[in-house]
C-alpha cells in the first residue's frame, strides 16, 4: 500500500519480517511484510522489507516469526461487574440479574475505578486497543463513576467510547433494579449530558469519547428512551443499549408496549446508523432487513450468550444482509475470562452450532469482526479497524512460532482457531502498551490486589444491607 506523507522530524517505528493481515476492503494480506509506523499514524503497509531511507527510525523490530493485525476493538462491556465475577454461574438472564442487582446497588468510586483497571488490563494484554464500556448503574452517591472509568481507561493508554448509561424503572415500577440504583428521567438525561460536555472529543485521533445508553427495554421508561435519543443527536453522538437478547425480553417487549423489540425501538428512534445494540440473539428476517436497511450495528458477544442461556445470535444472516457486526468482551459477570481476543474463536465456533454449520464464519471473517467490524460499530471505520496508510497506528504483533501454534501454516487460522497467541507488541496511536505479553502502563499485580480487596469490601457492604 502507497505510503502516506508524515514530516521528517516525526519517529517512526518499523516492523518487518512478518506476516501481516490488513483487513482492508480486499483483505489484504503479506506472508512476509513490512508496517510503518510515523507519529501516531501508519505510513506504509507492504510486502518485503520496509523502503530504505527512512528518517528518526527510533525502533525496529524483527517480526519474524509473528502476524501483524489491527488492534482489537471490543464494542459492549460492563466494567464494574469484574468485582463480582464468579456469582450466579448457573443462572438465566433475568434470574441471574435478580441475582445480582442488589450487589450491583452498592458500588462506589473507588471500586468501580479498580473494576475498570482490571477489565481494561485483562483486555489490553490481550490484544484490545479500543475499549468500550456501557456503565447504567449509577447509585445515589456513589460518586464521579464516568470520571472514574474515563480515567482508567487514560492511564491505560488505550483509545475508549464511554456508553453513559442510565436506568429509570426499578422494582416499583415494574423493572428489575433496586429503588435506590435507578436515576430519575431528568437526572439520567442530565448526567448524560454532562458526561458527553465534559468528556467528548470528536476528533480524529480522539482518545476517549461518549455515546448515550439507556441500559435496556426492562430498566428504562418510553420516555428515556425517545429522549435519549434526541439528546445524542443533538450532540452529535452515538447510542447503545441492549436489544433482542432472551426471549423473555421479547415476551417482555409484547406484553408491555405491543410489539417486539426491533419494532418497539423503531418507533422510539432507536435505529440507524448511529445506534449499535447488544447481543441482537432472537431477530427474525424482519428484525434484520430494519437493521440493514437503517445501518443499526450488533455488538456479539458469544461466550455472554452461552454463559447465560441466552442462544446463537443470527450473526452470518446478519453479515450477508450488510448489517455491521462487530465483537463485544460482555460483562465479566457474564465473561469472567474478560478478553476479546478469546471472543474471535468463540463467535466462529458457536456460531458454526448455528442453522449455517460449517459454513457460517471462516477464520478472516472472524478477525474482521474483532477489527473493521467493531470499528464501524463504534463509527470509527475510518480512523481504525484496518492497517492502512493514514489510519491511526493501532496494531498488535501476535506471536505464533511457539509450541502452541508451530504446526499451523496459516497465521490467520493459527490465531483464530488456535489457542490465545501472546502479544509481543501492542501499539495504541503509536505507543507501546503491552511488551512480551505485559502490560507496560500498568502494574498488573497492583491491579489484581486493589480488585481483589473491593470485591471483598463490595461482598461485605452487601451481606450487611
Amino acid at each position: 500500500m502507497a505510503a502516506s506523507a508524515a514530516p521528517e522530524h516525526v519517529e517512526r517505528i518499523v516492523i518487518e519480517n512478518g506476516s501481516i493481515a490488513t483487513v482492508d476492503a480486499d483483505d489484504t494480506e503479506y506472508a512476509s511484510g513490512h508496517v510503518v509506523v510515523a507519529g501516531n499514524r501508519i505510513e506504509s503497509v507492504g510486502a518485503g522489507r520496509a523502503p530504505e531511507g527512512l528518517a528518526n527510525v527510533v525502533r525496529r523490530i524483527d517480526g519474524t516469526g509473528h502476524l501483524v493485525t489491527p488492534g482489537l476493538i471490543n464494542t459492549h462491556h460492563h466494567f464494574y461487574q469484574w468485582i463480582t465475577r464468579g456469582l450466579a454461574t448457573d443462572h438465566n438472564l433475568f434470574d441471574w440479574l435478580v441475582a445480582l442487582y442488589p450487589t450491583w446497588a452498592r458500588i462506589d468510586e473507588p471500586m468501580v475505578r479498580a473494576a475498570a483497571q482490571g477489565s481494561l488490563a485483562m483486555m489490553a494484554r490481550g490484544g484490545v486497543t479500543t475499549a468500550m464500556d456501557h456503565h447504567y448503574v449509577y447509585p445515589r452517591g456513589s460518586g464521579d463513576l464516568s470520571g472514574a472509568i474515563i480515567g482508567a481507561a487514560r492511564d491505560m493508554g488505550v483509545r475508549f467510547t464511554l456508553a453513559r448509561g442510565s436506568m429509570d424503572r426499578s422494582v416499583k415500577d415494574g423493572g428489575l433494579p433496586p429503588d435506590f440504583a435507578v436515576e430519575t428521567l431528568e437526572g439520567a438525561l442530565a448526567g448524560t449530558e454532562a458526561t458527553i460536555d465534559a468528556h467528548h472529543d470528536a476528533s480524529f485521533d480522539a482518545m476517549t469519547q461518549v455515546a448515550a445508553a439507556p441500559c435496556s427495554p426492562f430498566s428504562i421508561s418510553t420516555e428515556l428512551l425517545r429522549q435519549g435519543a434526541e439528546l445524542a443527536r443533538r450532540k452529535g453522538v452515538r447510542m447503545h443499549t441492549h436489544g433482542s437478547e432472551t426471549v423473555e425480553e421479547e415476551k417482555f417487549c409484547h406484553e408491555l408496549f405491543g410489539m417486539g423489540p426491533t419494532d418497539y425501538f423503531e418507533s422510539t428512534g432507536w435505529l440507524g446508523e448511529d445506534v449499535w445494540m447488544a447481543h441482537c440473539v432472537h431477530m427474525n428476517d424482519s428484525d434484520i432487513a430494519a437493521f440493514a436497511r437503517t445501518g443499526t450495528g450488533v455488538a456479539h458477544c458469544p461466550s455472554s450468550n452461552a454463559r447465560l442461556a441466552a442462544g446463537i445470535a443470527r450473526v452470518p444472516d446478519m453479515l450477508a444482509a450488510g448489517v455491521p457486526v462487530g465483537l463485544g468482551v460482555d460483562g465479566t459477570a457474564s465473561n469472567e475470562s474478560g478478553e476479546l481476543h478469546t471472543e474471535l474463536r468463540n463467535a466462529l465456533l458457536i456460531n458454526r452450532l448455528g442453522a449455517h454449520r460449517e459454513k457460517a464464519l471462516n477464520a478472516r471473517q472472524a478477525l474482521r469482526l474483532g477489527t473493521y467490524g467493531g470499528a464501524q460499530v463504534l463509527g470509527r471505520a475510518g480512523q481504525i479497524g484496518s492497517l492502512e496508510p493514514g489510519k491511526l497506528a493501532d496494531l498488535v504483533l501476535w506471536k505464533l512460532d511457539t509450541l502452541a501454534h508451530a504446526s499451523i501454516a496459516d497465521p490467520v487460522t493459527a490465531l483464530v482457531f488456535g489457542a490465545a497467541a501472546p502479544v509481543t507488541l501492542s501499539l495504541v496511536n503509536g505507543r507501546p502498551v503491552v511488551e512480551d505479553n505485559h502490560l507496560i502502563t500498568a502494574d498488573e499485580d497492583a491491579i489484581a490486589r486493589a480488585t481483589r480487596e473491593e470485591a471483598r469490601r463490595l461482598a461485605r457492604i452487601a451481606a450487611g444491607a
